[in-house]
């Protein structure tokens, strides 16, 4: 007998189709239909079962579509097994120690890498000639209230780009407006998520340079001094290189959370700035682009080497709702091939960071988040420069722990790209409040090109799924006047003396706790 497994056997291709088999308790007799098997580059194969509903009449249930391939995709291949991340077949870490965020622009927007220097320079300056905005995007932002959250503004007035830049349906766009399309999420978002971060704390406007890459100009557009009169002050290149490699492991990642949801937002042809703005509501979401966040903030809570074992302790408990941020990924069953780039970035940057605070008296240092007027002040919980080497051999001492303990080994829980890349941008003083919007920055050029891939795709269907539902069996409507009589009939049987003064209490206490603001007709019971 064959101890292979299914996929084993299925793998080695040949098998075209399997077969789905039900015995009649009735008759005892076999019904069975055939479902295809899709075979891919690389990967599992795929069961499509896009006419079971129509043979059998059921559907399948895949809560978090754990199991469930939505669409084909040329972009980004993921064997969380192995640990491999590829775009259009090129390893993460090549791109990251070879290439440029923008050169991996091109290629995943245009299925190849620029053959030439002058092409390459050419994209280069169409995006950088791009990051303007419409004057009247800002007022909108002067809109948003003081102090609010950069990741507020990002999504509100990433939406607002479909006023000033969409005047046609997505049906209409040619492949050069859909282009166009794309080149203006890349562009813009850095600049309204420079802007946000200015308004957030109420410092001017800056706007961007042509002779800075997109990470520089980012950089230049958040940190600009104010009081030096306008002089330009060129951000570190070891921040903007770091940055720009920042980008390239945040580019694309498959269907995520963000990325479906801009899939779903878009086979509605809603327009691509509504569709980025949702995969930005999306990303908000601390089990996704807020993780690195949290992990600061972890590490800032755990503070010293002796406290590591009692949250690990903590970590394991199932009685405990504590997670250890940063470690397992829903994909990845090893280490996520971009911790190790991260980890490494976060050193150069925190070496960079105690490098610049030597000189951090001089006249013309570059300084980040240390604004002398503002409505709201950089995170408090952002950590101080001697905190950051501190930070950094706490996270190495915890993984380190992590990884010999057989509960995170067993259950495969490594180190994400999020547990190191906190550290990064802490070193580069960039604030809490900026790590979700720096990930929207990154993520943008994989939206726009899982958008333009799939509303490229001829057979492209609206998105629906359908849901095992548990509610109520139909039952029949009672008049206002009979479910009266039926509360009337219930607060009659409910004053009688069968309750206990305890069980009253309960009752009342349980009311109370309802919130006071709630309105009189109001709440869910």
């Amino acid at each position: 007998m064959s101890n292979r497994t299914f996929s084993e056997i299925v793998a080695e291709g040949g098998i075209s189709e399997v077969a789905l088999s039900v015995k009649d308790p009735k008759s005892g007799q076999m019904q069975s239909i055939n479902l295809p098997i899709i075979y891919p580059t690389s990967g599992p194969p795929c069961i499509d079962i896009k006419e079971l509903p129509k043979l059998t009449g059921l559907f399948t249930l895949d809560v978090g579509f754990t199991a469930t391939s939505s669409c084909k995709s040329e972009l980004t291949y993921i064997d969380g097994p192995k640990g491999i991340l590829c775009h259009r077949g090129y390893a993460i870490d090549e791109l990251a120690a070879k290439s440029t965020y923008l050169e991996v622009c091109y290629l995943l927007l245009n299925g190849v890498l620029p053959r030439t220097k002058r092409q390459l320079q050419l994209f280069e300056f169409e995006v950088n000639r791009r990051m303007t905005v419409h004057e009247r995007l800002r007022t909108f932002i002067k809109g948003f209230p003081d102090g609010s959250h950069p990741m507020s503004t990002l999504v509100g007035t990433v939406g607002a780009l479909s006023a000033f830049y969409c005047k046609q349906q997505v049906k209409e766009m040619s492949q050069a407006d859909r282009a166009l399309a794309c080149i203006r999420v890349i562009a813009k978002l850095p600049t309204i998520a420079a802007m946000s971060y200015r308004h957030s704390i109420g410092a001017p406007f800056v706007y961007p340079r042509k002779d800075l890459s997109l990470a520089g100009n980012f950089l230049h557009m958040c940190f600009a001094p104010i009081l030096q009169g306008g002089e330009f002050t060129p951000p570190p290149q070891a921040f903007i290189d770091a940055l720009d490699v920042f980008l390239i492991l945040h580019a694309d990642h498959e269907q995520n959370a963000s990325t479906s949801t801009v899939r779903l937002a878009g086979s509605s042809e809603a327009n691509p700035f509504a569709c980025i703005a949702s995969g930005i509501s999306s990303l908000w979401g601390p089990m996704h682009g807020g993780a690195n966040q949290a992990v600061i903030q972890q590490l800032l809570e755990i503070g010293d080497e002796s406290r590591i074992p009692h949250f690990i302790a903590r970590a394991k408990d199932k009685s405990d709702p504590f997670k250890l941020m940063g470690f397992g990924h829903r994909v990845y069953r090893t280490l996520d091939p971009r911790a190790r780039e991260m980890k490494r970035l976060a050193l150069k940057c925190i070496e960079t960071r105690q490098a610049m605070d030597a000189a951090e008296n001089e006249e013309d240092a570059f300084i980040t988040s240390k604004f002398p007027v503002g409505a709201m002040s950089a995170d408090e919980s952002t950590p101080r420069q001697n905190d950051l080497h501190r930070l950094f051999q706490l996270a190495i001492k915890l993984e380190e722990t992590a990884l010999n303990d057989e509960y995170f080994v067993k259950r495969k829980l490594f180190p994400n790209v999020d547990f190191y890349s906190g550290l990064a941008l802490a070193a580069m003083h960039i604030p809490l409040s900026m790590f979700t919007p720096l990930f929207a920055l990154g993520r943008a050029v994989g939206w726009v090109a899982q958008w333009k891939e799939y509303i490229d795709d001829p057979t492209r269907k609206i998105g629906r799924p359908r849901q095992l539902y548990i509610g109520p069996k139909p039952r029949p409507f009672p008049t206002i006047e009979e479910r009266e009589l039926a509360t009337s009939a219930s607060k009659a049987a409910a004053s009688r003396p069968r309750f206990t003064e305890q069980a009253s209490f309960t009752m009342r206490a349980k009311r109370s706790s309802i919130d006071d603001d709630a309105p009189a007709y109001g709440y869910f019971f």
